[in-house]
């Protein structure tokens, strides 16, 4: 009977994955020198993250669960943020979106490995209105804009050659002037959580969280 290789030795790689080990020493995050109001300590470090030119310092991890409290994550670029919150596009019928529309809290992670820091964000979750999705979309590239018509996010295609058809199919009805799909917008997750992660020697790292109480928020120092 086949043991699907449950029972095959673990490969070199496996092994010394365990013994894989860094040394954080790059910075430090103390209470004297971080902003009360976390949205201002989230824009310097999007800010050094950027000067610093890290790979895709705009891309986070979505963490949203289903209805039957399976979790997932995926990855997506944030597109803007304020004190309403934290903005990213998409499809509305991916399974993200879906997921959204059944449980509306989700969770959003940075990690910008070459400065040692992590950003952690929990909120409610809420789409944007219709005139700032527009706006968004009318300022995407022109094939953007038609693989948003082309492409049945998360569903089962045949091949590849179904998106290639569509986006045929969408150019040539559109053609310079796609309009914003109905099943394409913006997600504000609206924050009432927020962690800053600073890699520190020796496995100490220092934890700054964020949180609301109300109406304010309380800064915390978390153990690592």
């Amino acid at each position: 009977m086949h043991n699907g290789g449950m029972n095959r030795p673990a490969s070199a790689l496996s092994s010394s994955i365990a013994d894989l080990r860094k040394s954080y020493e790059r910075a430090e995050l103390g209470e004297d020198a971080s902003h009360a109001d976390p949205l201002r300590q989230f824009d310097q470090w999007l800010g050094e993250a950027v000067a610093a030119q890290v790979p895709e310092p705009n891309a986070m991890t979505l963490a949203t669960v289903s209805g039957d409290l399976r979790p997932s994550t995926r990855i997506v670029l944030i597109k803007g943020y304020d004190e309403r919150g934290i903005v990213w596009y998409t499809n509305y019928d991916s399974r993200k979106g879906r997921e959204l529309a059944g449980n509306p809290y989700a969770a959003l992670q940075f990690h910008w490995v070459e400065l040692e820091r992590v950003v952690r964000i929990e909120g409610v979750v809420q789409k944007v209105d219709a005139a700032e999705s527009d706006a968004y979309f009318n300022s995407r590239p022109l094939d953007s804009r038609i693989g948003a018509w082309a492409s049945p996010q998360s569903q089962v295609i045949a091949s590849r050659s179904v998106l290639v058809a569509g986006a045929a199919k969408y150019g040539a009805q559109f053609l310079l002037q796609p309009p914003r799909p109905p099943h394409w917008g913006g997600f504000r997750l609206v924050p009432d959580r927020w962690e800053f992660w600073q890699g520190r020697k020796s496995r100490l790292h220092d934890r700054l969280r964020y949180r609301l109480d109300g109406g304010l928020w309380v800064r915390e120092r978390l153990a690592p």
